[in-house]
């Protein structure tokens, strides 16, 4: 069976800051799907990483769907409402549109699809990040995929041999999407030089290149590039099938142990360790630290199975107790150097607008 997986997530609003959506507005939201999903979904899953909150479907209408876009939209504007009835924080934050226009993408909310054919057993993960940007994923997902320190089966398993093709699109080009295509293992290091770079480069997909089915898809939208301004971090969702012909999800998740710094934290304007959560946790520290949750699945015919917490388990508490020394550490240094992100990466307009102010009042000295 051909079946379709879409992850549509939004920041629709939250308690006390950016902390976490209320119990109302996620019950709105999963309310609203269930309705409307008649004749429409397979099936669905509702929830929450930090202030964002997403839905996970099921279809077989394939990507860019405009009823399953509508669908998502609708049910976070009902959400919305709801924040703003509450008096919540950032009340439909994400939602940069005013009118529904066809594809939720270039909207606001973040998305990730992909469409494939089932396997007898088909085992997926889908991860969801908060105060971070879609350059998150880059370095986890490159060692997972081209890495056999990580990836035990790049060596031992026949069906990963032939490696993975990376789509890799460059998010600053906002005139249309720009997107190179590079093969693991002969341009590893052309990868590693593209993804490096977490601000510009980010992974699209990820293919297998012995049977060119899609391994992983990531939502690359960045909300400055659509809105003009800062209007919160970009807070990705991503997709991957695991096992068989793919990583195994022990070697998918190996690399998060990592808590590498990623851009994100307080304004969207600090680097700080990504850290690995359970699923619907809070943002605390300083806004942050960056976070990624991770719920895997099986989907038969388009059903999924209950979700197990990937990082629900006593070694991510060690890391997540490391992650936590580093996001202190690197706090400590408050906006000096590299604590904060450089000036091109600055979004909360207040600095920018300043440094702006100075640089007329600099002179010329002989």
């Amino acid at each position: 069976m051909k079946v379709t997986l879409s992850v549509l997530k939004a920041d629709i609003g939250s308690i006390g800051g950016h902390i976490t959506p209320s119990k109302a507005i996620v019950d709105e939201v999963r309310n609203f799907v269930k309705e409307k999903s008649k004749n429409l979904l397979i099936d669905f899953y509702i929830g929450y990483t930090g202030d964002d909150i997403a839905i996970l479907c099921t279809h077989e209408r394939g990507v860019s769907d405009e009823k399953i876009h509508k669908m998502a939209w609708d049910a976070f504007t009902a959400g919305t409402a709801v924040a703003k009835k509450q008096g919540l924080y950032g009340a439909g934050q994400d939602l940069l549109k005013d009118a529904f226009s066809g594809n939720i993408k270039g909207m606001g909310p973040a998305v990730a699809e992909m469409e494939f054919e089932e396997r007898p057993n088909e085992p997926f993960v889908f991860f969801a990040a908060d105060k971070t940007d879609p350059g998150a994923y880059n370095l986890p997902f490159y060692l997972a995929f081209t890495d056999p320190m990580y990836n035990a089966g790049l060596i031992l398993s026949p069906k990963m041999s032939d490696g993975f093709t990376f789509r890799i699109i460059d998010v600053g080009y906002t005139e249309k999407d720009k997107i190179i295509e590079l093969n693991a293992p002969e341009e590893v290091y052309d990868i590693a030089a593209l993804l490096r770079d977490n601000e510009r480069y980010v992974i699209e997909s990820i293919h297998s290149r012995a049977s060119g089915n899609q391994a992983a898809v990531v939502s690359t939208t960045r909300l400055h590039n659509i809105a003009g301004k800062y209007t919160g971090k970009d807070d990705p969702v991503a997709l991957v099938r695991v096992q068989g012909e793919f990583p195994a999800t022990g070697e998918l998740l190996a690399p998060f142990q990592i808590g590498h710094f990623v851009a994100g934290f307080m304004r969207g304007s600090h680097n700080g360790p990504l850290m690995p959560c359970k699923l619907n946790s809070t943002i605390s520290f300083f806004d942050g630290p960056p976070v990624v949750t991770g719920a895997a699945f099986c989907v038969n015919n388009g059903k999924l199975t209950e979700h197990a917490d990937v990082f629900d388990h006593p070694y991510w508490d060690h890391i997540r107790d490391q992650v936590s020394e580093k996001a202190t550490a690197i706090r400590r240094q408050g906006f000096s150097g590299a604590a904060m992100l450089p000036y091109s990466e600055l979004e909360y307009g207040g600095i920018v607008e300043k440094l702006e102010k100075l640089e007329k009042k600099f002179k010329l000295v002989d």
